[in-house]
């Protein structure tokens, strides 16, 4: 860094969660890629021992971190669920949902224009209700393993930045 450029600091966002997987997912997963590679070498008597494990356990643990990829954050104002933004101006209330509610709320009376970003692995979500009026959607659905702590996040962060 030069002397003449100042340093520059982001704010450390009001929440912050990756909605990655659940820790028991990993093992099983290994274990059952570790059968079905066995069970190739069963079938296919020519192939090297090692040649199905090489392939399918490196793509199971790409797999399992793609699945598990997903941020969600309330910083600079926005909402940031993955590549989705939200800004908390149309935010109009906020909703923590258990997870008999998030059942509830994506089910048969779900809104079909409704943004969901849904992980069954995750049990609770927030509901975002919106006000805006130059955008169909009328509410997002977003897992979450802190409802409360997202959905005050939120708030807070919509009325700091009314007038």
């Amino acid at each position: 860094m030069t002397p003449e450029s100042p340093a520059r600091t982001t704010p450390a966002p009001a929440y912050s969660e990756r909605l990655g997987l659940t820790w028991w997912i990993w093992p099983v997963s290994l274990l059952v890629v570790a059968i079905v590679a066995f069970e190739i070498l069963l079938g296919f008597h020519d192939v090297p021992t090692w040649v199905p494990f090489a392939v399918l356990v490196p793509l199971t643990v790409a797999g399992l971190l793609w699945t598990g990829r997903i941020r969600v954050a309330v910083t600079d104002g926005e909402l940031r669920v993955d590549d989705a933004r939200l800004p908390v101006e149309f935010i109009a209330d906020v909703v923590a949902l258990d997870s008999d509610g998030k059942r509830e709320a994506l089910g048969v009376g779900a809104h079909p224009l409704a943004f969901v970003i849904q992980r069954p692995w995750i049990g609770p979500a927030v509901q975002v209700l919106l006000n805006d009026p130059d955008d169909p959607t009328p509410y997002w659905i977003v897992s979450t393993r802190r409802p409360v702590e997202l959905a005050t996040a939120l708030l807070k962060a919509r009325d700091q930045g009314k007038p």
